[in-house]
């Protein structure tokens, strides 16, 4: 979400909530990433470049997304960030990344 004159970084949506319980269901991440995936030319689903899964650095399993998302689709972008609120999960926001 913009706040004020802040430009949208990337973040990354961590599966634990705030009380440190893992995200349930477990499949969660694919689920997320599916909805924001499109059908290639090869009529192949594919993730988007900006929304992908992955594995945070102590294990949970994660989101990872791209600021550039913001620029192309802010309603997604806002879409993600609501979904990490709305259920109480961790969300680590990258330093230095910013769009001009």
């Amino acid at each position: 979400m913009r706040e004020g004159n802040r430009a949208p970084r990337s973040f990354t949506i961590i599966g634990a909530t705030a009380n440190g319980k893992p995200f349930r269901p477990s499949d969660w991440c694919d689920r997320l990433c599916g909805v924001m995936s499109s059908f290639g030319s090869q009529r192949k689903m594919r993730y988007s470049p900006f929304v992908r899964p992955g594995c945070w650095i102590t294990g949970e399993k994660c989101v990872f997304v791209d600021a550039r998302l913001y620029v192309l689709e802010p309603l997604a972008y806002n879409f993600l960030m609501h979904f990490a609120r709305d259920n109480g999960l961790r969300v680590d926001f990258e330093v230095s990344d910013t769009l001009s």
